[in-house]
């Protein structure tokens, strides 16, 4: 972890591991799923993924929905964010790097994205403290 941080810190990437891999074993215990476990989600299951925010889009034309793509060592998942969801969480959805998005996975015809109801940045550290179980 501590050598992925310093990476980051003085590149802003890395050639080791994703910073997830060091953080997967608190998440799973918390039910977190990763980018391709949530390939396999029901449409309407709740579930909560996390990783890496890579892509924040929030088009015009879009009418007022932000659109996120997080990125764990698996892969990327990509979620949907209601305007007034926005609203409510602006401040961390704009800044936080590592994200954890909970809310339904709307799974239609191979189109998968989780409809963001809950958030909660991922503090960079070694391990992340308990809190919801999303199972």
């Amino acid at each position: 972890m501590e050598e992925t941080l310093a990476d980051y810190a003085g590149t802003s990437m890395t050639v080791g591991p994703h910073m997830l891999v060091h953080l997967r074993p608190e998440l799973r215990a918390r039910g977190v799923l990763s980018a391709t476990e949530l390939r396999g989600a029901r449409n309407g299951t709740r579930v909560a993924v996390a990783g890496h925010v890579i892509v924040r889009q929030r088009p015009g034309t879009a009418k007022g929905l932000l659109f996120l793509t997080l990125e764990d060592e698996t892969g990327t998942a990509n979620a949907v964010v209601m305007p007034d969801d926005f609203e409510k969480h602006r401040a961390l959805l704009h800044t936080a790097p590592l994200l954890l998005v909970e809310g339904p996975v709307q799974n239609v015809d191979g189109v998968i994205h989780v409809r963001g109801r809950r958030f909660e940045a991922i503090p960079l550290r070694a391990t992340i403290p308990p809190a919801h179980d999303f199972h």
